[in-house]
């Protein structure tokens, strides 16, 4: 039998993804008009053998939470759980801390999974690849092409191009190490947790020898950071060149969200893949409905008057009003907003219960990755450069209200604000 784990951290996290994160924890904002989550969730429950899925992270456990696993489970007939760190352990500590629930039921291999990352998830590839590769208990992770500059942004993997196994690793390295990055996917067989177990034994150690150096780093409370380990550089860089780390290339999408700029970046992918998928999922025209164009997922509940056109790459969620004439690209629309006739919201997010006056342009500068370039990621970009904001999508918070005839032009603006006027380049507190 098989398991998941997927990482899906805390609140201390996701201040890029800020002000969303406000309102819904990052693991279910709605990407392409799911909870991230959940495109996680629908390819582990299509892998035969798996029979439970843990939810491993600091949240407090939230209503929401609570909400998405019942529905979760119900509906793809699988054992959801949600096991909460005490603090944040690093994508390492957090599964040595459970490693009793995640080996209960005696799992011959497991997979371990960021939240962050969009993926056409191949679990099942990946299984064949162990079983070809290496010993039985040999471990894979899952890795892709970066172009040379944007892979020192990611651990690199130096394969042996011959057997795929992995001789090299570094964790976003100063100069170029491999274009081959890891896409935090693994495949893990439970002989893992001996080796997240020496490295637990030598923190604590060090920590007998050196209390106060350790104290410094943790700003006095060392106490617990025994069990703070990192898969990547603590377990990745020592497994490398041991004959017991392969690494999986897929040729299929794989995008980071780190930011509400890659939020919209990864829809579109998912969108695509919806095709093949969920093709119940993409809206199309029909007599007496809006103009649709490219792929666009409207939420049954919306409410599209038949002159909008929307597309491509939108989603539109629950209650949502569109007027008459409106028109949408590259954006998604969060629960309950209201766009009336006649605007215009390009590479936008618009937030819970906003509303955008008639003839007011809400507009963003997509992040997108080169399009020349094959191999091209997303930059994560900073908030800032040289002192001015970084030119992004425009962000809309929960419950924000934009004037008639404005524009509102590669900004942030914080949840529940009245704007009077027109706002370019700005964060709106």
């Amino acid at each position: 039998m098989l398991k998941a784990v997927i990482l899906i951290g805390g609140p201390q996290k996701g201040t890029r993804f800020r002000p969303l994160s406000f309102e819904v924890p990052k693991p279910l904002f709605p990407v392409a008009g799911v909870p991230m989550l959940q495109h996680h969730i629908e390819a582990c429950a299509k892998v035969p053998n798996m029979k439970e899925i843990l939810l491993v992270g600091f949240y407090q456990p939230n209503e929401e939470l609570t909400r998405f696993i019942c529905s979760a489970q119900q509906e793809f007939k699988i054992l959801i759980r949600y096991l909460q760190e005490y603090a944040a352990l690093g994508t390492g500590g957090g599964i040595y801390h459970f490693r009793d629930q995640i080996l209960s039921g005696g799992p011959e291999a497991f997979f371990i999974m960021n939240a962050d990352v969009c993926s056409e998830f191949p679990l099942p590839e990946m299984l064949n690849f162990q079983k070809e590769h290496g010993e039985p208990s040999s471990f894979v992770i899952m890795g892709t092409t970066a172009n040379r500059k944007q892979s020192m942004n990611y651990g690199c993997i130096v394969e042996n191009q011959q057997t795929n196994e992995v001789l090299h690793y570094v964790e976003k390295p100063s100069t170029f190490v491999s274009d081959i990055i890891n896409c935090g996917i693994y495949l893990f067989t439970p002989e893992i947790f001996q080796h997240i177990g020496a490295v637990f034994q030598k923190n604590q150690q060090d920590m007998l020898l050196y209390p106060y150096e350790r104290d410094e780093q943790t700003n006095g409370n060392g106490w617990h950071r025994a069990e703070a380990i990192r898969l990547e550089q603590d377990i990745f860089t020592a497994l490398a060149g041991q004959g017991k780390l392969y690494v999986y290339k897929t040729p299929a999408f794989w995008s980071q969200i780190k930011s509400a700029g890659s939020a919209i970046y990864a829809s579109r992918l998912y969108l695509n893949q919806y095709h093949k998928t969920h093709p119940e999922r993409l809206a199309t025209t029909e007599d007496g409905g809006p103009r649709i164009s490219g792929n666009v997922y409207i939420h049954p509940t919306a409410n599209i008057d038949p002159t909008a056109v929307l597309g491509p790459n939108v989603s539109i969620g629950t209650g949502v009003t569109i007027g008459a004439g409106v028109r949408v690209r590259e954006s998604i629309i969060l629960h309950g907003a209201t766009l009336q006739d006649h605007s215009c919201v390009l590479n936008c997010i618009v937030g819970w219960d906003s509303t955008i006056g008639k003839w007011a342009r809400v507009e963003g500068t997509p992040s997108d990755p080169n399009p020349n370039d094959p191999y091209a990621k997303i930059d994560s970009e900073t908030l800032f450069r040289d002192g001015k904001l970084t030119p992004s999508i425009t962000i809309l918070g929960c419950n924000v209200t934009i004037p008639s005839e404005v524009i509102i032009l590669n900004s942030i603006v914080l949840p529940h604000k009245d704007l009077n006027r027109s706002f370019k380049n700005q964060i709106i507190l």
